[in-house]
């Protein structure tokens, strides 16, 4: 990028952090006004601004907002407090999101039969991680209960790292799929991950105890926690890549571990790691807009744009609404809690990282993108835009639900913290309190 790219990019993020609030009356949220603005002033439109996704610069910021938010979001969820009512996310998460995963690959397969199986789950990976903060007229509404905000955002929090290896073992399928080694890549693959966890669990357990006993014997500062924390983010990611290790399972790895070797007592230092991270992702999405969005019109692929709008509704509803089989909710309630699946930021990283990948093993990507990409943007817009009124729909619905119902069953809320970071768009319009009480704790 030139100075004159880099004062437009940065003009378009303060354009919106003037008019964030304003602009969330509209529910126009952060990913959605940068990829669409974007858009109108990258290279296939005004042709202002041009950011290469292959340029190194471009790459780095990939790796380390997706390192910097995994290693946040992994270290902030306090566990503990999540156990007193963990049914709906461990069905979310150990039910809803392999079955995602396979569903979201069965109908890439069917769409695409010329298309190998590697190429398949890895599109089902790719698209199966959530964002909370392209939905946080839901997620942060107090009229919708407490019990079904947290289990959204407690999936949020932790599917994208879950995902993370899925992602890595179905990417070394598809690479391998292009030579004549089969079978190589699982190995390989997988002590990637290992490697991962190992210097995830070392770098978390080190860096959790160094810094609790900091804190309890007043060696260092609030300023000095916040960086150390940044820094160990970014150390953890790149000591596994350093020793051939996945960078991003070491860093969600590691934010687990650091979080309860420091009994989640350290959650303001983490603050400026995710704070970071939101910053990034700025450029993230600007760069989705300027090298992607208009793309998807010009190359208009119907399979791809019919798989996209599954990726978003069956193939996310369907697992969701088997994983809430003898939950006790309402059908309204896991209908709402199917279509509040947006594909956000782990998800454009996820991709680009794979194009890269694939291309350098010869694989022409377009199909790729197209597909992926589809999902994303659609989910960027049809999610902002309908998260206000589903919210508001299901509260008045709710008005007519038993007292006893299960989506009121008593719940321990999450932190102030993670209700902050999980709102990862600067400045999204969320819903204010007036002070009553969501009908969870009432």
């Amino acid at each position: 990028m030139s100075e004159r790219e880099w004062v437009l990019y940065l003009l378009i993020v303060v354009v919106f952090a003037v008019f964030a609030a304003w602009l969330g009356r509209f529910s126009v949220t952060m990913p959605m006004y940068l990829v669409l603005v974007g858009a109108a002033v990258g290279p296939d439109a005004l042709g202002w601004l041009d950011i290469p996704t292959t340029a190194a610069g471009s790459e780095l910021v990939l790796e380390f907002t997706l390192a910097m938010i995994l290693f946040a979001d992994a270290s902030t969820i306090d566990l503990n407090a999540v156990r007193s009512d963990a049914g709906l996310p461990t069905r979310l998460l150990a039910i809803g999101l392999p079955l995602t995963v396979l569903l979201g690959a069965g109908t890439a397969y069917l769409l695409f039969p010329d298309e190998k199986l590697g190429f398949a789950l890895l599109m089902g990976a790719i698209l199966a991680p959530t964002d909370a903060a392209l939905g946080l007229p839901i997620f942060t509404n107090p009229k919708v209960p407490a019990r079904i905000r947290q289990a959204l955002n407690v999936e949020s929090g932790l599917n994208d790292g879950l995902a993370t290896p899925l992602v890595t073992l179905f990417l070394a399928m598809a690479v391998e799929e292009q030579h004549a080694e089969p079978g190589a890549w699982f190995l390989s693959a997988l002590s990637e991950i290992g490697l991962a966890v190992v210097v995830g669990v070392a770098g978390g357990l080190l860096g959790g105890w160094l810094f609790l006993t900091a804190v309890r014997n007043a060696w260092t500062t609030p300023v000095g926690q916040r960086v150390g924390n940044l820094g160990l983010a970014l150390g953890i990611y790149w000591a596994s890549v350093s020793v051939d290790g996945n960078g991003f399972v070491a860093a969600f790895v590691g934010g687990l571990v650091f979080g309860a070797a420091t009994r989640y007592e350290l959650h303001e230092a983490t603050d400026f790691t995710e704070e970071c991270g939101a910053v990034l992702s700025t450029l993230v999405w600007t760069i989705f807009g300027t090298s992607i969005a208009v793309q998807l019109v010009k190359s208009f692929d119907a399979r791809a744009f019919i798989f996209a709008i599954l990726a978003l509704t069956v193939v996310r509803m369907i697992p969701v609404a088997i994983s809430m089989i003898g939950s006790g909710l309402r059908t309204d309630t896991v209908l709402l809690m199917g279509w509040l699946g947006p594909r956000g930021l782990a998800s454009v990283v996820f991709m680009l990282i794979s194009v890269e990948a694939l291309h350098e093993s010869n694989k022409a990507v377009d199909l790729l993108v197209a597909m992926a990409g589809w999902a994303i943007l659609l989910s960027v817009i049809l999610h902002a835009v309908t998260a206000s009124p589903l919210a508001h729909w299901y509260a008045r619905r709710l008005e007519s639900a038993p007292p006893d119902a299960a989506e009121f069953l008593p719940t321990t809320e999450l932190s102030a913290h993670h209700q902050r970071t999980s709102q990862r768009t600067l400045g999204s319009h969320t819903v204010p309190s007036n002070g009553s009480q969501s009908a969870a704790s009432s």
